[in-house]
């Protein structure tokens, strides 16, 4: 009973995303400057949702995909008020992005 997976949005702090015993969390991408946050929340629902219609995939790995494309996509909502930065967001933007927030949180590091 109850949900499969739970997604907890922490705004400026970040996703986390639950699922039997597995936690992924995901940071928020740091900006120069939050202009808005208004709708950023809902921007995200909306990125991580269509991120798993698109991919038609709900396994835990995608899903922890999903939570990063909605914060990279929440990310541009609070650069201006309301919708405007989205009016004109190209997917060459976003692409951008996803590497940026490639390169902020991915490491290797040796366990011994």
């Amino acid at each position: 009973m109850g949900p499969k997976y739970v997604v907890i949005k922490k705004g400026e702090h970040g996703a986390l995303l639950f699922h039997d015993d597995n936690v992924f969390y995901a940071p928020a991408l740091p900006l120069e400057e939050v202009f808005d946050p208004t709708g950023a929340g809902d921007t995200f629902a909306g990125g991580f949702a269509g991120y798993l219609a698109k991919s038609d995939d709900v396994s835990f790995e995608n899903m922890k995909n999903a939570v990063i494309y909605g914060s990279t996509l929440a990310s541009f909502c609070v650069e201006k008020f309301g919708t405007e930065r989205m009016v004109n967001l190209k997917s060459s933007d976003v692409h951008k992005r996803l590497q940026q927030f490639k390169s902020l949180t991915q490491f290797d590091i040796e366990l011994t």
